[in-house]
């Protein structure tokens, strides 16, 4: 099987995407995780791109391990870019998990799109249990030993825990990651981030993916990270969430409606061969 795809990254948060509007493939479990695989193509997740009747389009996400994915801030950003340029419009229309998200395309492959509302509820993270989200007694070690503990669980659209502590580059993340994730309180598994205050206003963060492990960004989990780190405050916040390889702006309104804003890659078009 031959086709053609679209490569795309938001801050080096990559993307396959396949428009099933001109392919119509399907794809079996195997060939997704070739795809994703960085021995072959490579990509934290694959994208399909479908059409809809009441928006510019629909897309869903497979990760990088084959599994399915509700949310992905940076890939909607990235389609979001691509219909944007294909139907020649400032504002886009998507339909993610049956929600309808709001994009604007600004200039220099600027986009911001409008996530929406996040949860704190323990049902809707989901966790097993009626647990404390704004303080989980889970906790990891830093190289040194030290525990940090008090994380945050938010929902954004799939499952975060934010974990604050003094110096993200002192602790392992491909250690822990993995061990939060599948942490029995998660029946849906979770995103992993850690978080460092620079300021008020700036923290920079690593994430550790469901689905994906270690990835440069991760737009849902800059979007969970501002949540965190204004509880206090949350209402007409802005956030600059920092990753090694760029900045994604956070804006919550009034009405904890969430927007992030960030550059995304050029439209790159590739053959694929499976």
């Amino acid at each position: 099987m031959e086709f053609e795809a679209i490569k795309m990254d938001g801050l080096g948060n990559d993307f396959v995407i396949i428009d099933q509007r001109l392919n119509n493939l399907i794809l079996s479990n195997d060939q997704i995780l070739k795809i994703c695989d960085r021995n072959f193509i490579g990509c934290d997740q694959l994208i399909y791109l479908n059409e809809s009747q009441n928006a510019d389009g629909e897309i869903t996400f497979f990760n990088s391990d084959g599994s399915r994915s509700d949310a992905c801030g940076n890939g909607t950003r990235c389609v979001a870019y691509l219909l944007g340029i294909e139907k020649n419009k400032k504002e886009v229309e998507i339909i993610v998990s049956s929600k309808k998200l709001y994009s604007k395309i600004f200039d220099d492959k600027d986009v911001e799109t409008k996530i929406g509302a996040p949860s704190l509820e323990w049902s809707k993270i989901p966790l097993t249990s009626n647990l404390d989200t704004k303080n989980l007694s889970l906790g990891l070690l830093d190289i040194d030993g030290k525990e940090i503990r008090g994380a945050i669980a938010v929902n954004v659209g799939n499952p975060h825990i934010i974990f604050f502590c003094n110096d993200i580059e002192r602790i392992d993340l491909k250690k822990h990651g993995p061990s939060i994730e599948n942490h029995e309180i998660f029946p849906e598994k979770c995103n992993v981030t850690i978080a460092q205050k620079i300021n008020e206003y700036h923290y920079k963060i690593k994430v550790w993916e469901r689905g994906a492990g270690l990835t440069k960004a991760c737009g849902t989990a800059a979007c969970a990270t501002a949540v965190a780190a204004n509880l206090n405050s949350l209402k007409n916040s802005e956030t600059k969430i920092e990753f090694s390889t760029g900045i994604l702006n956070i804006f919550i309104d009034d009405e904890t409606n969430i927007r992030m804003r960030g550059p995304v890659s050029e439209i790159k078009k590739i053959k694929v061969k499976i």
